[in-house]
């Protein structure tokens, strides 16, 4: 499961239809993909630098193009995900991964279908193209981070098979190695442990807990929380088109969090309210409420994960996004709120600008100040 991406770099986001909000929060057509911020480094005297990754990790708004092959998915196929999966896989195997992803993103201009399962299609452009390298280092110079990343991940999920669930607990420690900027936790490293969240649920069948136990024999806290955050994403993304999960429950939509070990509880809520969110239909007025009913250590990272979303779901709209955060009831929820918004703008536009011109939009000076004060310590991650 938005840094380089956690995860991003871009321009706007094409806005299919628009997006609109009422009185009660609601939020419609959106790109459900955003995602959460990555940890910060353990102490350390060096700050990522973006800008020294291998990878080309674009979100950019797909310029005006035709896809490459116009007459495949199209039609009565249109929203046909099969048709689209063994589209892209023949995509990379015949003309390359760039190939692939040029026709993704000249469909995601046109295509609601396309934009709602663009991070799942990525993961798809991911397997197949692992299939050509050695290492996933390797297949990172070549990727692409639109669609949040997902190409990563579904690298990942192959190398991750090909290693095998027997073989993984003498493995899993030495996958990333070879990924540019392990020793100072670059961007490209980060996504390679979330990636292996993403790929231990996918040889686990998505059992979470057992997933989680992977992710606990990594060495260091930083690697368990990133692989962590990936299992979560993973969990939170399920549609029962083409994942599955034992692990949500509607009627408790703040599960699994209520459920796992302390020091992974963070982790979760920093993705759970998506989840919150599918099942109220995008009632932010709503999610307020169950972000109220968390464990109270774990309030205020609801919150900021209820402002991830603020951003996401109005595409890092300035006045939409301020409107929804101040839905809160008092300036705790609202300044967490405020706090998780300004992250996800970051890690969206790849920029502190835009983030800059949210803080500016907030009449209350202590809104104002804890938006811009979270600017700066957040772009300097990147």
């Amino acid at each position: 499961m938005r840094l380089n991406t956690w995860l991003i770099v871009g321009a706007v986001l094409l806005v299919l239809g628009g997006v609109f909000f009422v009185s009660s929060g609601k939020v419609a057509d959106f790109d459900p993909f955003r995602i959460i911020s990555m940890p910060p480094p353990p102490e350390t005297d060096f700050v990522p630098n973006s800008q020294e990754s291998s990878a080309t990790t674009t979100n950019e708004s797909p310029a005006e193009s035709e896809p490459t092959e116009s007459g495949v998915c199209t039609g009565a196929n249109s929203s046909n995900y099969d048709c689209y999966e063994q589209h892209y896989i023949k995509l990379v195997k015949e003309k390359g991964i760039q190939a692939a992803f040029v026709d993704l993103k000249a469909r995601y201009g046109n295509n609601s279908f396309v934009v709602a399962q663009c991070h799942p299609l990525t993961h798809v452009i991911g397997r197949e193209a692992a299939l050509k390298f050695k290492s996933p280092g390797e297949a990172y110079t070549q990727g692409d981070g639109y669609c949040w990343s997902g190409y990563y991940h579904g690298v990942l999920e192959t190398f991750l098979s090909a290693v095998g669930r027997e073989n993984l607990p003498q493995e899993i420690n030495g996958i990333c190695d070879d990924v540019e900027g392990k020793d100072r936790y670059s961007f490209d490293y980060y996504n390679c442990v979330h990636g292996l969240g993403h790929g231990v649920m996918a040889i686990t069948d998505t059992e979470l807990f057992k997933s989680l136990d992977y992710c606990d024999l990594l060495e260091g806290s930083w690697e368990q929380k990133s692989c962590a955050s990936g299992v979560f994403m993973e969990n939170v993304i399920v549609d029962n088109l083409n994942h599955f999960t034992k692990y949500l429950k509607p009627e408790e939509p703040l599960y699994p969090c209520t459920a796992v070990e302390e020091r992974y509880k963070q982790t979760c809520y920093l993705m759970q309210t998506s989840y919150v969110l599918k099942v109220n239909n995008g009632d932010f007025a709503n999610t307020f409420e169950w972000c109220r009913k968390a464990e109270s250590a774990h309030r205020a990272t609801c919150f900021q994960s209820l402002g991830r979303d603020v951003s996401g779901r109005t595409s890092s709209n300035v006045a939409k996004s301020n409107q929804l955060c101040l839905l809160g009831k008092d300036y705790f929820e609202r300044s967490n709120c405020v706090i998780g918004a300004v992250k996800d703008f970051i890690s969206y536009f790849h920029s502190d600008q835009e983030a800059k011109v949210f803080c500016a939009s907030f009449a209350d000076e202590k809104l104002k100040s804890v938006c811009d004060s979270t600017t700066v310590s957040y772009y300097a991650q990147f």
